[in-house]
């Protein structure tokens, strides 16, 4: 099995496989990576701390890590994925498995993972793809914490054949065939986890937080069910539960750039010292024009929109947040009994 990209998740889910026994190649674009982990067993520079499966084996050269692979795991960064796969693309053998572990929407295109691989694959392989999403910090991961996430595929065969490879003892993997759900659901999480760490941040109290999570969580399902989602999928591990963990969990990247921008900081000033990339900032852009294309009203992406991209006052976003005309919680629908 290869893994192409060494960040934290993708070096969490290579040891991850490496620990099942299986032959585990993982391609490291920085040659700082592949020095550290064949010579210490440890991701300094994006995993620092966690010991590694001796057995994982990391290069820098996409021959040696796609040559003869069976399944690759997909974990870089979506803003640059496509022209990674137009270099990986004819050195992927047609028969092997492909799983998407990469969360975010492509800014330039909109489009999501599974839309870029369709482009970039043999038709077969494409309608193959999984899609590997939930609430799974890598570096819990790696020290083997309970953990449940979500695989899904249009093909049965295939969503199960990943479900038996990740499997185990301490990471339970379910089964979904909501390809479009499970990436929406990765990827706009990001977005909304930005607004939880903007309103810590401003030390708005957990009102406000629960406020952002519920109403975000709307967002999502509108604009995955405009898109072809199924509703059930956002309550569920992609859903609610990676938006729960993203919002609240201190080991979010996304949280930790909403908190900062909470705090005074600019775009400018955390980009620059920023290491690992923080999806949601470039997704919410995407998610901001995606959203104006197809008509759906996503008010808290939007106020993070203004933020990040705009400079927008924190503050005032809040203040045009809870100052919207009053409307119903779910617009269009009908309790029974209800007269009026």
């Amino acid at each position: 099995m290869t893994v192409i990209g060494a960040g934290a998740w993708g070096t969490a889910l290579a040891n991850l496989l490496a620990d099942t026994g299986a032959e585990v190649r993982m391609w490291a674009r920085e040659p700082e990576v592949v020095e550290a982990v064949n010579a210490t067993g440890e991701n300094t520079l994006y995993l620092e701390g966690a010991r590694l499966n001796p057995g994982l084996a990391v290069t820098n050269s996409l021959v040696a890590a796609l040559e003869d692979a069976g399944v690759v795991v997909w974990v870089c960064p979506v803003q640059y994925s496509a022209a990674l796969l137009a270099e990986a693309g004819p050195l992927i053998p047609p028969g092997a498995l492909m799983v998407s572990a990469s969360k975010g929407i492509e800014v330039a295109t909109l489009r999501r993972m599974d839309e870029i691989f369709a482009e970039a694959l043999p038709r077969e392989q494409a309608e193959r793809l999984c899609v590997l999403s939930g609430p799974s910090f890598a570096l819990e991961v790696v020290a083997g914490a309970p953990t449940a996430v979500v695989v899904a595929s249009h093909d049965r065969q295939a969503r199960l054949h990943a479900q038996s490879l990740f499997q185990t003892d301490r990471f339970r993997v379910y089964t979904n065939r909501d390809v479009v759900g499970v990436e929406l659901g990765g990827a706009l999480k990001n977005v909304i986890a930005l607004a939880a760490g903007v309103a810590a941040g401003l030390e708005l109290g957990h009102n406000a937080v629960a406020a952002l999570m519920t109403r975000g969580l709307a967002e999502m399902s509108r604009l995955g069910m405009a898109l072809g989602a199924q509703p059930a999928t956002f309550a569920g591990l992609a859903g609610m539960g990676d938006l729960v963990l993203t919002c609240t969990g201190g080991l979010s990247r996304n949280r930790t750039v909403g908190v900062m921008l909470g705090r005074g900081r600019t775009m400018e000033e955390i980009m620059g010292e920023a290491r690992t990339v923080a999806e949601g900032v470039a997704t919410v852009r995407a998610v901001h024009f995606l959203a104006q294309r197809i008509g759906v009203e996503m008010p808290v992406s939007s106020e993070v929109f203004r933020i990040i991209a705009e400079g927008l006052d924190p503050m005032e976003a809040l203040d045009r947040l809870m100052t919207r005309e009053p409307t119903s919680e779910h617009p269009g629908t009908r309790a029974a009994g209800e007269r009026n």
